[in-house]
């Protein structure tokens, strides 16, 4: 049951082969045997879990079932989640129990899945590699010496080891869809604004947004249909009727090419140098493969890509600086325990409660926020930011899906990056500017490198273009077998 796909697990649960309860202990018990050398999740709600699977077996024997109803999942620990320990991964955040649950949260509960626990992450989701949780790093299960992706890095490591089905993720950057491709997973970060960010502890507002981890494109699409959905708790939500993202996919492959007339476009500025020689050949024989399922390719640009890591780094820090200004160690999160006055308490419980990368992104936010920088950083970058956003308008009027690797390099040693912070950022570089551009995007498995470390191709779609994402993927999983490769964990 542990390698299952949702639509196994599925039936089994509604053949009575298997009870909820039964498979959230399977997966309960996993965690419990291997989670001490992965440090995937830093929440396991046992008593929880399995109360929601008893409540999900009556829902199956009354046959009141949904495609996610008895199925065990986990949420990263930005999600507020009623009851549970709600951290960010951060000492601010290390006794914060939420009184409500995140509308993402809320939606999959009603689903009937199962959650089991909170997975770890970088601190306040700002981080590649996922070493800066206060929790300490999550071990990629296809080499625990190396780091398994960031921010998601623990809900990617957990579903690529098999302690959980599927799980949810946040994506400011490219932290779905780097941690996917570190991990041998599938990963999609939809649209800006279709999933809520009600209930998600916010790192830079206008970039944010949830996603969902799976083994495949299918189990993908089941859990981001639940996700999505208008909710006017968040500003920026969207009102558009939600999609069965998972009923496309169901269709049988129409003959050998079923991806004919799909036209995929090539960005020179994704293929240029600094990609390392074992991404570019999984890369290049997946792009082979999807031209072998009836797909063109056309040669398209991105001429300000180049653009938007700098760019992200001055939003990102600047939105971060204002959000995390509601840590004050007056309402809720850590307070330091000795101050002269009000003012002495605010400085000594950030420092006490912030970790080194989020200091450094709060002063760099706080810098190009300040008067005299308003103008020359941070309208500039939100001006390269409208530019890089007309690149791609116009690109994928030349095309359907853009496709490229999902990251320049596989996953490096821990530690290997701590005293080179900017060099981390780089590893951003293909995913950054589709948040720039509120883009959808996936990162599915395509290959190994010599060093037998997964490789990610990434997908990018026009606005709500999701279910043509997922479909193509599918079709490429069909007829490949990358997203079956399991890391020993999960043998």
């Amino acid at each position: 049951m542990i390698n299952a796909s949702l639509v196994e697990l599925r039936r089994a649960l509604d053949a009575g082969r298997i009870s909820s309860a039964e498979l959230a202990t399977l997966f309960l018990d996993r965690i419990a045997a291997l989670d001490p050398q992965l440090n995937a999740f830093i929440t396991v709600d046992r008593d929880g879990a399995i109360e929601a699977a008893r409540a999900a077996d009556a829902r199956i024997a009354a046959g009141r079932a949904g495609p996610l109803t008895g199925i065990p999942l986990a949420h990263k620990d930005v999600f507020c989640t009623e009851g549970v320990l709600t951290t960010c991964a951060s000492k601010m955040l290390g006794n914060f129990v939420s009184p409500y649950d995140a509308h993402v949260v809320g939606l999959l509960k009603a689903a009937g899945a199962v959650s089991l626990g909170k997975t770890n992450m970088d601190e306040f989701a700002m981080g590649s590699s996922n070493e800066s949780s206060f929790y300490g790093p999550v071990k990629n299960p296809w080499d625990t010496a190396r780091v398994p992706g960031g921010s998601s890095g623990g809900s990617a490591a957990a579903v690529a080891a098999r302690l959980v089905p599927i799980a949810t993720g946040t994506d400011t950057g490219g932290s779905v869809r780097q941690p996917a491709a570190f991990c041998g997973i599938t990963g999609i970060k939809p649209t800006y604004g279709l999933v809520s960010r009600y209930g998600m502890i916010a790192y830079a507002s206008s970039l944010d947004q949830g996603g969902a981890f799976g083994a495949s494109a299918e189990d993908c699409a089941l859990l981001l249909s639940a996700m999505t959905g208008f909710d006017e708790r968040d500003s920026t939500s969207l009102e558009r009727a939600p999609e069965d993202y998972a009923a496309a996919l169901a269709a049988p492959a129409a003959g050998p090419q079923p991806l004919a007339g799909l036209r995929i476009g090539l960005p020179r500025e994704f293929f240029a140098e600094g990609m390392a020689d074992g991404v570019r050949a999984a890369v290049e024989a997946a792009l082979d493969q999807y031209r072998a399922l009836g797909a063109t390719t056309v040669d398209v640009s991105l001429p300000n890509a180049k653009l938007a890591i700098p760019a992200y780094y001055v939003i990102a820090p600047a939105e971060c600086s204002s959000n995390l200004s509601r840590f004050d160690g007056v309402r809720y999160g850590h307070r330091a325990a000795d101050y002269a006055d009000l003012a002495d308490m605010y400085s000594k419980s950030r420092a006490e409660g912030f970790g080194e990368e989020v200091k450094r992104r709060i002063l760099v936010g706080t810098y190009v926020l300040s008067h005299g920088y308003y103008d020359a950083y941070y309208l500039q970058a939100q001006r390269l930011r409208r530019l890089i956003a007309e690149d791609f308008r116009a690109a994928l009027a030349q095309c359907d899906v853009i496709a490229g690797p999902t990251t320049p390099t596989t996953a490096w040693t821990l530690g290997a990056m701590a005293d080179d912070p900017v060099q981390m950022y780089l590893s951003d570089i293909y995913t950054i500017a589709v948040n720039l551009a509120g883009l959808p995007g996936i990162s599915h498995p395509c290959g190994f490198d010599a060093g037998g470390l997964p490789v990610g191709l990434q997908l990018v779609g026009d606005y709500f273009g999701e279910g043509r994402l997922l479909a193509a993927t599918h079709r490429f999983q069909q007829a490949t077998d990358w997203h079956l490769r399991r890391p020993e964990y999960a043998r």
